[in-house]
């Protein structure tokens, strides 16, 4: 969390759920330092336990409230759109 003023009485004021809307997650570069695990797949989708590194930043997001999340991609990121996409056929 980014702290926009270390006075308390800022913090009284504004509190956080009112001073952050949006959550900006960063997810574009080609992820050399991870490499040979990356030539198959984004460094945000390699597995931490049971899930993609990018679910647990997400839920992170949804559980501070922020009603918006921003996920920013480069090219050739598609697995993380399809990751994050709804199947309007498995929901009926």
């Amino acid at each position: 969390m980014i702290v926009i003023s270390r006075n308390p009485w800022f913090r009284e004021v504004f509190p956080v759920a009112q001073r952050l809307k949006k959550a900006v997650i960063p997810a574009a570069g080609f992820g050399t330092r991870l490499l040979p695990a990356t030539k198959a797949q984004p460094k945000e989708m390699l597995p931490i336990v049971d899930r993609p590194a990018i679910q647990y930043v997400v839920e992170e997001a949804i559980a501070a409230h922020l009603p918006d999340i921003l996920i920013i991609t480069g090219k050739g990121k598609h697995a993380i759109e399809d990751h994050f996409d709804r199947n309007f056929e498995l929901e009926e």
